[in-house]
């Protein structure tokens, strides 16, 4: 086993290793122990309507026997397509405790993209806002789809009538699309759950919780296999990690953190389940792009905890607001999906007077793998060191493991790890080593005290604003427009986003433009993965065998319309 020379550097205080034998039931055992701890703290905060632990039990336990009363058993799946509103958490427990797997899906879905997800998980039922009703109608007969649960930012709780209830629903219904869709609405489901018993299945730590879809280190979209016990792991691997710092907190305040990264990402689920493990708050942001309302919303409160990216904390540094927020009581401050640039880094240390502890993660490993410690030696640029319980070895191409500071494919082992690709055995096979590691397909560094680098991807996997953007997907849709021959996707720098798509073009027909890719893309494709340059050449570069060398596509200068 990989020697674990950075546990030296471990903060005082901090285990090598989580007790999972204490804590090793699954995700509805740690709901209902935060119930029975903090019942009548806040859980949820939505434009200044309060949620409490309570709450969000009593409405999930409703809306789990809705589930079971319409055939629905466990091990079934039900995808989740909602964004950061408090229906999102409420689905999430609900279908937990009835036993069965929760799909997230990203809401920016197009309607193929939506298809290929759905008919690859088999989901039954589906909870979705109805602003995102219009993407479903255009593919749900194509799927195993045969129940919904129709969401309105306007129909959240029976509990939730206030003025600022109706100033949201007055403000968002204008903007939902009419769709022809059929369903329950989440109020009427929670209702015909309320008259019914919901039956508790019993639930093992190693049952399935949650289909994390992803594009892995190969190919398209797939579900990630996430266990009871692998989430559960990394809610306890973090709270050792960043339980000093919140233990600053002073003594009566409850923990708070912004919730303005998407539910349905890894990182944010797995870090809002941290805060119900400590009692904590989670303060919803719906639209983290509108930075006025992002920034009002958090001036409310007093923040502990701030889950972010490197173009997140740009754009809220530049805007006029961003010091109306009282920074003074944030404690941790974390980021990753994508590089933290240093100048930004710089910047909101200055600004709020908070580190932001840089970390490495990934959906087939629950959401985090390292981290720098927040009350300990950060090392930037980097994503510092194992959390405890994790193994990461740094491999060769032929497998064996490389010194510190040489590069090498970032492999991982730990209680956070995947059990494989959903009804994908053969790939699976692929990203496991003799030894159990999963190969991640990254290329990293590691130096003499256990600090990892990110160094770059050994795929051609795109990272943009912190979502994976894969070119054999958008090769696929390109390639079906008429007009194209040929065509290859690429990263490149952009200081926005992190990376962005560009797009390399053969063209069948010469009367092909750019405006015609980029309605294609926009019809096929969710906005981040959409080409952001287009150009076009007389031929890709290409291997003797007929592989195109996307590094050589760099040298080729696009020819003008």
């Amino acid at each position: 086993m990989t020697e674990r020379r950075w546990l030296g550097k471990y903060p005082d205080g901090l285990k090598a290793d989580i007790d999972l034998t204490a804590e090793s039931g699954s995700l509805v055992d740690l709901l209902r122990a935060s119930v029975s701890k903090f019942g009548d703290r806040v859980a949820y905060d939505f434009f200044g309507i309060d949620i409490t632990y309570r709450t969000v039990d009593l409405v999930s336990s409703h809306l789990a026997s809705y589930l079971q009363s319409i055939g629905l058993q466990k091990g079934d799946r039900v995808a989740v397509m909602l964004p950061n509103v408090p229906q999102y958490p409420i689905a999430v427990a609900a279908i937990l405790k009835a036993g069965m797997i929760v799909v997230n899906v990203n809401p920016l879905y197009t309607p193929r993209e939506l298809e290929h997800q759905l008919k690859d998980c088999g989901a039954k039922a589906i909870v979705i806002l109805d602003e995102f009703a219009t993407t479903l109608d255009q593919c749900v007969a194509r799927t195993t789809i045969d129940r919904v649960v129709l969401c309105s930012i306007g129909d959240m709780l029976p509990v939730s009538k206030s003025a600022a209830t109706s100033f949201v629903a007055t403000k968002t219904m204008k903007m939902v699309p009419a769709f022809e869709l059929s369903g329950v609405t989440f109020s009427q489901a929670v209702r015909r759950g309320s008259r019914g018993v919901p039956k508790n299945p019993e639930i093992k730590p190693h049952d399935v919780a949650v289909l994390q879809y992803t594009g892995g280190t190969t190919g398209i979209s797939k579900g990630a296999i996430l266990s009871h016990r692998n989430l559960v792991a990394n809610v306890l691997q973090n709270e050792a990690w960043f339980g000093p710092a919140l233990d600053t907190i002073p003594a009566g305040e409850q923990p708070v953190t912004a919730c303005p990264l998407p539910l349905y990402h890894i990182l944010a689920f797995i870090t809002s389940m941290v805060m119900l493990r400590v009692g904590g708050k989670n303060v919803l942001v719906l639209n983290p792009r509108d930075t006025s309302a992002t920034l009002k919303t958090l001036s409310a409160h007093k923040i502990h905890m701030f889950p972010g990216l490197n173009t997140l904390f740009n754009a809220l540094m530049a805007h006029p607001d961003f010091d109306q927020v009282d920074w003074s009581h944030l404690k941790v401050t974390t980021a990753g999906g994508m590089p933290t640039n240093p100048v930004t880094a710089r910047r909101w240390k200055l600004r709020t007077g908070s580190t932001i502890c840089e970390g490495y993660g990934l959906s087939e490993a629950s959401g985090t793998v390292t981290c720098n410690p927040p009350t300990g030696d950060i090392r930037a640029p980097g994503v510092g060191l194992p959390v405890p319980s994790t193994f990461v070895s740094l491999l060769d191409p032929a497998g064996k493991e490389v010194g510190p500071g040489m590069v090498g494919e970032v492999a991982i082992k730990g209680p956070q790890v995947m059990r494989g690709y959903w009804n994908r055995e053969e790939e699976t096979s692929q990203v496991f080593d003799a030894r159990g590691f999963y190969l991640t397909g990254d290329l990293g560094s590691m130096d003499e005290d256990g600090y990892l680098k990110i160094v770059d991807r050994l795929k051609d996997m795109i990272l943009v604003s912190g979502f994976n953007v894969y070119p054999t997907e958008i090769e696929r849709v390109v390639a079906e427009l008429e007009g194209v021959l040929e065509c290859a996707a690429v990263g490149t720098p952009d200081t926005d986003t992190g990376e962005a798509v560009r797009l390399v073009v053969v063209r069948r027909d010469s009367a092909l433009n750019e405006a015609d890719v980029k309605e294609h893309c926009r019809r096929h494709l969710t906005g981040y993965k959409q080409p952001k340059i287009i150009e076009f050449v007389e031929s890709l570069p290409k291997s003797p065998v007929g592989k195109v060398l996307k590094k050589d596509m760099r040298a080729y200068a696009p020819i003008k319309n």
